[in-house]
């Protein structure tokens, strides 16, 4: 079977699960000691990309991100834990959820921070989009995120086209 066929045959959600750690430094802080919001989005962006790279086994680049709050603050010293999977696939189009937690090793404490939904297209070198292999939900929850990720769509594209409409 030739490369480009692998790259077509379905995939579990599990091959995409992706874990990213960090610790909140300085560096990453306002002056009250908290996780810039910045921050975090980028790191959320970083964990959504693993995961749809792990799925595509191509480049992919950031359409969309869906609401996010941030539920608990992070501090210096705090271990951020990121966890990443692809919910579904749409022909280029891939949603990755994202779920955040932050740990207090010293309190041994852990409290999820935040969740989201990141739309990435996967993209050639040259940056033309190219089709993903389905992905196959295995676990009841996986089942769950892949419907809802189909009904994320639709709202999507029913907002895209009223923004549309609006600029008319």
């Amino acid at each position: 079977m030739s490369q480009n066929n692998d790259l077509q045959m379905p995939r579990p959600v599990r091959d995409s699960q992706s874990e990213m750690n960090e610790i909140v430094l300085p560096n990453d802080a306002n002056p009250l000691s908290a996780l810039l919001g910045g921050r975090l989005m980028h790191w959320i962006d970083m964990a959504g990309a693993m995961a749809a790279h792990r799925h595509s086994r191509n480049y992919v680049v950031t359409a969309a991100i869906d609401h996010l709050d941030f539920w608990v603050p992070v501090h210096v010293g705090d271990l951020v834990i990121l966890r990443s999977s692809v919910n579904r696939v749409f022909h280029s189009s891939i949603e990755v959820g994202v779920k955040v937690w932050v740990e207090n090793y010293i309190a041994d404490s852990c409290e999820h921070v935040s969740s989201a939904y990141l739309t990435f297209v996967a993209v050639d070198g040259k940056g033309h989009h190219v089709s993903v292999a389905p992905v196959v939900p295995e676990t009841e929850e996986q089942r769950r995120r892949y419907d809802d990720a189909g009904r994320r769509r639709e709202i999507r594209r029913a907002e895209l086209e009223r923004r549309k409409n609006r600029r008319s």
